[in-house]
């Protein structure tokens, strides 16, 4: 009787380099807070949590401090940089800018962007209802960017994505300072959506910035 044929054995699962591992790790508890702004972390904690030696973190660490998020400090280690007023004024006008513009590229919409906002909204709902701030604040980011992206300007694609991190950041930050802040944006996202799939560009306009203004009322202190 003829022997089956023997296949390739099983490759072992190829591990990401030192560096991007622990790159990896503080930048995402960076953008989910469980580093929050203020946090000195060392190098000889980060290696024995990601269970690498100090020379990948050091790597990682200097990528990490270019990308603004962290401060480095000789001999003491890194400080997780607290998001500033500042900070949030910028990105709120930038983001007023790209996204303002870009919702009345996108209308009327396509059904494919009707369909992928509409998905998006509900898993920010099952979202919410589990409370992952995390995963909310991704799925918040995700519906806007996928407004921008059918805009079908590229530039304009690419600043918005440079955004990406602080979006993340900024979104947990409130969202824990702010917790009714979550129900009223997916009340606020359904109105976008509802104004795109009528047609209506400047109804769609008028609602992308009445939904960007509250983060400057919170910068102030108030709310709305």
């Amino acid at each position: 009787m003829p022997s089956a044929p023997v296949g390739p054995a099983p490759q072992p699962t190829k591990q990401a380099p030192a560096a991007d591992r622990v790159y990896m790790h503080v930048k995402q508890a960076v953008l989910d807070r469980r580093y929050e702004g203020g946090t000195l972390l060392t190098e000889g904690e980060l290696a024995l949590a990601v269970g690498v030696s100090r020379t990948p973190v050091r790597e990682a660490l200097l990528k990490l401090e270019m990308e603004g998020l962290l401060k480095l400090y000789p001999k003491k280690g890194a400080l997780v940089l607290a998001v500033s007023a500042q900070e949030i004024a910028d990105v709120v006008e930038t983001r007023l800018l790209v996204e303002e513009f870009a919702v009345r590229r996108a209308v009327p919409a396509p059904a494919s962007l009707v369909e992928r906002l509409e998905e998006l909204l509900e898993e920010q709902k099952l979202r919410a209802a589990a409370g992952d701030l995390a995963e909310v604040a991704v799925t918040d980011r995700c519906f806007h960017a996928e407004i921008v992206q059918h805009a079908g300007n590229q530039i304009l694609s690419r600043l918005y994505d440079q955004l990406r991190d602080r979006q993340l950041r900024m979104g947990v930050a409130v969202m824990q300072s702010q917790p009714d802040r979550i129900a009223k944006n997916i009340t606020e996202h359904a109105e976008i959506l509802e104004r795109i799939k009528a047609g209506d560009v400047e109804g769609a306009a008028h609602c992308v910035r009445q939904h960007l203004s509250w983060v400057k009322v919170l910068v102030r202190g108030e709310d709305r």
